[in-house]
């Protein structure tokens, strides 16, 4: 139970960076979430996670909690970082463990 609980709180993670994304190109999304509700994500294309993030929301809402549902229909591909010709440096500029891509 605790593998499949980890596997929940992994998948739920990348839902909840996914809906950030989401949130940040849709500004008008803000209002639904000005009461701070806690996100309870429903992906159709995964069963299991919906009904165990149910269970959770139906406990929050009986404890007089605010919960947002979000369904997710599907997710695309992941794809690599747009990010281009990156260096890090740690300590001194030029000093120290470098990388660049």
């Amino acid at each position: 139970m605790e593998a499949q609980k980890n596997e929940f709180f992994t998948k739920n993670s990348e839902l909840s960076i996914e809906f950030s994304k989401y949130v940040l190109e849709h500004p008008e999304m803000e209002d639904f979430l000005t009461e701070e509700p806690v996100v309870v994500f429903l992906p159709e294309f995964d069963a299991v996670l919906t009904d165990f993030n149910l269970k959770i929301a139906k406990e929050i809402e009986s404890e007089g909690g605010r919960v947002l549902y979000v369904k997710v229909k599907q997710m695309a591909p992941k794809s690599a970082s747009r990010l281009v010709g990156v260096e890090v440096h740690q300590g001194q500029l030029g000093l120290g463990l470098n990388y660049s891509s």
